[in-house]
């Protein structure tokens, strides 16, 4: 399982100095986030890492007490369709 490190905004998988994966939030205001962009790379598609990079976003979102807005169409299939999120989720964002 390859390594999932935190940038200054965001969460990253990077090998041999290309990034293969990332995920991008932006602060709305002190208390929301939104994530706005997610990408994996063709190599590691299929391997879930997208949910994973998403997941590194929500934990941080838990720890700060702070809502999301998911912006990437990605994030808002997996925070609409997914009961374990309605916590984090921002009302009325989606």
């Amino acid at each position: 399982m390859r390594s999932i490190k935190s940038g200054e905004k965001g969460f990253f998988i990077e090998e041999g100095g290309r990034q293969l994966a990332e995920i991008t939030y932006t602060p709305v205001d002190e208390n929301t986030l939104s994530i706005d962009h997610t990408y994996v790379s063709e190599e590691l598609r299929g391997q879930g890492i997208a949910k994973q990079l998403v997941e590194k976003v929500i934990d941080k979102a838990r720890g700060e007490n702070k809502k999301i807005i998911p912006i990437c169409s990605y994030a808002q299939t997996l925070l609409k369709d997914n009961k374990n999120y309605e916590d984090v989720l921002k009302p009325g964002s989606l």
